[in-house]
């Protein structure tokens, strides 16, 4: 009988990928595909066929050290629990047989190799080897990370491009952002960052085993985005210059940042901050198949003595204090992950929050996650991990205190503020979804406003902006935009019945939003007389001379305090805010014709709103459109001036593409950006 040797091993990539749904990673040298469903492999022998009465085929599987072998039987009889590999009866090819194996539900994400072999009469073998990369299954109903709505797979898995929400709760910013996961090279990238993990390197049996369980890898990946522990993907700065790396606000997308770690040697990327960090444990865990979308956190707290209180001074003239060791964010930024917790019961499957930013250590590592977002709404903190920081993030309460000469002379406090949007990319469409209410429980139709009453609290803590005997409220006239003052409205208000002689104290201070504001930039001082029961409205404003250099990207602190010039009493009112930048216009030539392979051209438009001219970068990008960022320098642009950019683009795949543009002005600390997206169309 003529020898059988195996000549080569067909992954049949075009039809796999297509049928796990990876055809996005086709630029990759390995199959890609999805555990718990069957993938096919087809044998090209050499010297005669196949003949299942006397040869049969045997499958090694391999992942490290760990190794499963599998006899290829004629069964499609398929199990969720066992590595299966079989050979469909009904359409056996004896010159070229093709193969299905199928990995369980709970199968280690990594990379795979495999050896086939032939074994015929008088134990005669013949091998051939072969690779490929098992991912997580959001579509097969029995693994961890099942997620039931195809809308939503196509979001959180799919989608290569996003929004991201940043400014403040009353003036929403959506920040484009390019999730890279299928540009080349960023698969490798992400399944080496699980190579690297302090884990692996201590133990790398264990890491391989661990690496079935959603939990574990998402808390391996939360901690490797960041680099206080390991050899992580990004170094955090929050304050001075960037000089050494790059200003966090610059980045675009998640895969430049994973291509310079991974050609640096796994050195961190500088910069990041939360929405950087967050924007690419997205990338990763959208690459290893897990449910995972960005999710912004309006006020969020940073509770240091986890008492679920914040406390913030201000002097008796408005000017905001730098002395507490609490602080409040105007937005922070994390990621949820889709997965069930079989680990903690019943009821905590679902949404889980995990958070890349180096805040806290869990577990002696600065990570944080995955915290069941049902259990931080009913405050399970019995249960695992981090869910007491994360309920505080979302519910402390705000301690305000007026200081004078070093005591204490006005305490107020809100119980609303913080928390008070939490909002996430909505499925299908380029705007918000307030998901506010996942988190915690609403009381009533609230507002970013409503805890301004004048009601005394249950311990004896008066309302902000109220006081015994007066109440002032600050309130913005509508959201504050470039270029056009900023208009707001003090009320005053006398509770008692007698006249009263007041003096009205306005401090407005630049602030990133993450610290405590910078010097006073603008403030006004006055006295009002009010009559018994009495109550005034102050319109006031801020000219754009006044705040535009100052302010630029950042936010501004503004606060009015009331002193009662016969008791001294004191009340204090703030609001903090960011100012809309313009956004750019991107239009596309024949919008309606785009196919693959063919070069597009657009116009990027920039209209200065400034009162003094400015000049800047303009970059371009789109994940699947421009391989690469492409720059364009802006020459000085005088007010009112209007500039136009025309670029050109060339789409890879066919599906729906975001193209971004951001043009960084260098005379002020702004950002101007916009995107489009974009249908590409069969060809």
């Amino acid at each position: 009988m003529e020898d059988l040797k195996i000549e080569n091993v067909d992954l049949e990539k075009s039809e796999n990928l297509e049928r796990h749904r990876t055809d996005g990673f086709s630029s990759s040298k390995a199959l890609v595909v999805r555990r718990g469903a069957p993938f096919k492999i087809s044998l090209q022998l050499e010297g005669r066929a196949f003949n299942p009465k006397t040869d049969c085929l045997r499958i090694k599987v391999m992942i490290g050290r760990l190794y499963v072998v599998l006899p290829v039987t004629f069964s499609k009889k398929l199990s969720s629990s066992y590595w299966r590999a079989y050979i469909d009866p009904n359409g056996l090819n004896p010159n070229n047989p093709s193969i299905y194996i199928t990995s369980p539900v709970t199968a280690s994400v990594g990379c795979y190799r495999f050896q086939v072999c032939v074994f015929s009469p008088h134990n005669k073998k013949t091998c051939a080897f072969g690779r490929f990369i098992l991912l997580c299954n959001p579509w097969c109903r029995e693994d961890a990370v099942y997620i039931p709505f195809e809308d939503q797979r196509e979001e959180y898995i799919l989608n290569d491009s996003g929004l991201l929400y940043i400014g403040t709760a009353m003036n929403v910013v959506s920040r484009p952002w390019s999730f890279d996961q299928f540009e080349p090279g960023v698969l490798e990238k992400c399944l080496n960052l699980l190579q690297v993990s302090p884990q692996h390197k201590k133990n790398k049996r264990r890491d391989y085993l661990n690496r079935k369980n959603p939990v574990y890898i998402s808390r391996v990946v939360s901690a490797m985005i960041n680099s206080e522990d390991d050899r992580g993907v990004l170094k955090g700065k929050w304050a001075g210059d960037y000089k050494q790396g790059v200003n966090p606000s610059l980045w675009t997308g998640s895969g430049e940042i994973l291509t310079q770690w991974a050609e640096s040697g796994y050195s961190p990327v500088k910069y990041g901050q939360c929405w950087v960090f967050a924007a690419v444990m997205c990338t990763v865990m959208r690459v290893l198949g897990i449910p995972c979308r960005v999710v912004t956190n309006f006020n969020s707290a940073h509770d240091t003595n986890s008492n679920l209180r914040i406390e913030e001074f201000y002097s008796e003239t408005g000017q905001k204090l730098n002395i507490s060791k609490d602080s409040i964010w105007n937005f922070h930024v994390w990621v949820e992950c889709w997965m069930t917790r079989r680990d903690l019961g019943c009821g905590m499957d679902g949404w889980q929050v995990l958070d890349p930013t180096p805040q806290e250590r869990s577990g002696g590592v600065f990570c944080c996650g995955p915290a069941p977002v049902k259990a931080i709404k009913d405050r399970r903190i019995d249960l695992v991990f981090d869910i007491p920081f994360v309920y505080a993030e979302v519910n402390a309460d705000i301690h305000y205190f007026v200081m004078s000469k070093g005591r204490v002379v006005s305490h107020s406090k809100d119980t609303e503020k913080v928390g008070s949007l939490i909002c996430t990319k909505a499925v299908g469409f380029p705007r918000y979804q307030n998901i506010t209410g996942d988190y915690k429980h609403i009381r009533g139709a609230t507002s970013t406003l409503s805890s301004r009453s004048s009601t005394v609290s249950d311990d004896s803590t008066l309302a902000r902006g109220s006081s015994k005997g007066v109440s002032v409220s600050l309130t913005l006239d509508k959201a504050p935009v470039a270029g056009v003052p900023i208009c707001f409205t003090v009320k005053v208000f006398n509770k008692q019945k007698i006249a009263k002689i007041m003096k009205v104290h306005l401090n407005a201070q630049a602030k990133e939003y993450n610290n405590s504001p910078s010097d006073t930039f603008w403030e006004s001082h006055g006295v009002v007389q009010l009559a018994p029961m009495e109550g005034k409205v102050l319109n006031e404003q801020i000219l754009p001379a006044k705040y535009e250099d100052v302010v630029g990207d950042d936010l501004i602190n503004l606060a009015v305090v009331l002193e009662d010039m016969g008791s001294h009493e004191r009340v204090l009112d703030s609001e903090e805010f960011n100012i809309a930048s313009p956004e750019l216009n991107i239009q596309i030539a024949d919008e309606d014709s785009i196919v693959p392979n063919k070069e597009q051209t657009a116009t990027v438009t920039f209209t200065n709103p400034f009162s003094h001219p400015v000049s800047g970068v303009l970059t371009v990008a789109g994940a699947g459109l421009i391989q690469r960022k492409a720059h364009y320098r802006m020459l000085s642009l005088p007010p009112g001036g209007k500039a136009e950019q025309c670029i050109t683009f060339t789409p890879a795949k066919v599906g729906t593409k975001m193209l971004q543009a951001s043009l960084a002005l260098s005379n002020m600390n702004s950002t101007i950006r916009g995107f489009k997206m974009v249908f590409v169309n069969n060809a």
